[in-house]
């Protein structure tokens, strides 16, 4: 008789990769990793929780009772909000889940057994930072994928139930453009040197046409141009500005006007970096680092060096929050693995002191940092070497 067999599942090379990599990784890790990830859970859970009610829900129950604003938009805004909260609440979670997993060892006299068992407690601590540094590329990600979109998104969409417009800059457009000037020298030659080139400024902006446009050129030393136009656009597809209604004064080096003639259009091939400062009304927190930088340079052409500052700032938290995760780890492990016990209402009470006093840090070297006391990257990074350091010197303690 023929008996007919059936071949055992196969796996996917993704899937048979995960659990390589899985088994790869040591009992012990393993077993503090897996006590770890409900608590990060957990915390996830909770934190977005209160988070969403103090940060969001307020403000659109505000709205709904008081702009009319519809149930579905509110719905909707706070869905957008959500993945920005989210992301935020990961170093808290990470914070909570070391404070908890190592308590709960701790307390079980598992951590006595391991250490017994001749394994360091910087080498029980390494699980946790591992960890912790997926959950910082993770987080990184999010940033920089998920969170500026949605927020944007959450933007846009209140703006439109609440029939607002479109925010951008209406009034006084100033630009300034910084580049090369030629200067003449006494043996006819020209030297180089940086300096102001070119000064645009348009009275009004309509999201579309900018009026009342003035054009200062620079470019030979002294102002050796002017030109003054009723209107004017950019068109994308040729590059230039399009100015309408105008004259075009032409300044000898004397001060007097050499030449003066009117126009009903005139193509200019300037920047488009005018049109990009009247329409970038984006905060930081809807931008990536990409865009974030290009305004920056938008921004620092027209000279405004205290904005720049202020976005500098934000660029450089970018990059600094996520490692949040990794200093809320290095504290948390350390007072985890104190010998009294902690329980789960214990671990909360201290994470929330510790982000709480984390925060207010943050909040003060950020306002430093904006008035240029300290440099947008020591500002951004300082609570994050603070936290890390306090750390690093419980951990060193512990192990006494």
């Amino acid at each position: 008789m023929k008996v007919s067999s059936t071949p055992p599942p196969t796996r996917s090379p993704q899937a048979a990769a995960g659990v390589s990599l899985w088994c790869s990784v040591g009992l012990m890790d393993r077993y503090i990793i897996s006590e770890m990830a409900l608590p990060f859970l957990f915390g996830v859970g909770a934190f977005t929780a209160l988070v969403m009610a103090v940060g969001s829900l307020f403000e659109l129950v505000r709205l709904v009772v008081e702009a009319g604003l519809s149930i579905s938009a509110a719905l909707q805004v706070f869905a957008f909000r959500a993945p920005g909260i989210i992301v935020l609440t990961f170093p808290m979670s990470m914070l909570l889940a070391t404070l908890l997993a190592y308590g709960r060892l701790s307390s079980d006299s598992e951590i006595t057994a391991m250490r017994g068992c001749g394994v360091s407690l910087y080498r029980l601590v390494v699980p946790a930072l591992t960890l912790s540094l997926l959950v910082t590329g993770l987080t990184f990600l999010f940033n920089e994928l998920v969170v500026p979109n949605s927020n944007r998104q959450a933007a846009m969409t209140l703006d439109r139930a609440l029939n607002r417009d479109p925010d951008f800059q209406r009034e006084n457009i100033l630009y300034q453009e910084f580049g090369e000037i030629l200067s003449p020298e006494g043996d006819g030659s020209f030297s180089r040197r940086q300096g102001l080139t070119r000064q645009f400024y348009a009275r009004s902006f309509d999201g579309n046409l900018m009026r009342g446009i003035i054009v200062l050129d620079f470019s030979n030393e002294a102002l050796n141009q002017i030109l003054l136009a009723q209107r004017g656009r950019w068109d994308p597809r040729n590059n230039l500005w399009v100015f309408e209604e105008g004259t075009n004064y032409i300044v000898s080096p004397d001060g007097t006007y050499s030449n003066i003639a009117t126009f009903g259009r005139q193509e200019l091939r300037l920047s488009r970096a005018p049109l990009d400062l009247a329409q970038e009304a984006r905060s930081p927190e809807e931008m990536n680092i990409q865009e974030l930088s290009h305004y920056i340079d938008v921004i620092a052409s027209s000279g405004d060096l205290q904005r720049v500052r202020r976005l500098q700032v934000s660029l450089h938290q970018k990059y600094a929050i996520p490692f949040v995760c990794l200093a809320f780890t290095l504290i948390g492990a350390p007072l985890g693995l104190r010998p009294q016990r902690t329980s789960s209402s214990l671990g909360l009470g201290i994470s929330v002191l510790i982000i709480f006093a984390f925060y207010v840090l943050l909040f003060i070297t950020q306002a430093l940092g904006q008035i240029g006391t300290l440099g947008p990257a020591v500002a951004a990074w300082l609570p994050n070497l603070m936290c890390a350091a306090v750390g690093l010197g419980l951990l060193y303690r512990a192990n006494q």
